[in-house]
């Protein structure tokens, strides 16, 4: 299955951004990863992998039904085995 969820930030008025789709997806995202799913994050290191990365422990701890310390294991776990990758700049 291909999916395409898009978040322009610049294109209207409300500001959509990547990790506001994560959070509206974050069941769909979690069960993905829990299948073996990958998880690319590209771009603005500043401010926007920052975020995306905290919005993966929330998905984490919310659909996984983690603590916070749970959820920080687990997404180290992803990172561990190159399923959570960052090209940031």
């Amino acid at each position: 299955m291909t999916k395409l969820t898009t978040a322009f930030s610049r294109d209207q008025a409300e500001k959509i951004y990547v990790q506001h789709r994560m959070l509206e997806h974050g069941a769909e995202l979690h069960d993905w990863l829990q299948k073996g799913g990958y998880f690319y994050v590209c771009g603005d290191a500043k401010n926007m992998a920052k975020d995306v990365d905290a919005a993966l422990h929330t998905i984490a701890e919310r659909h996984g039904n983690m603590t916070a310390e749970q959820a920080k294991e687990y997404v180290d776990a992803l990172k561990k085995e190159k399923r959570y990758r960052k090209d940031v700049y």
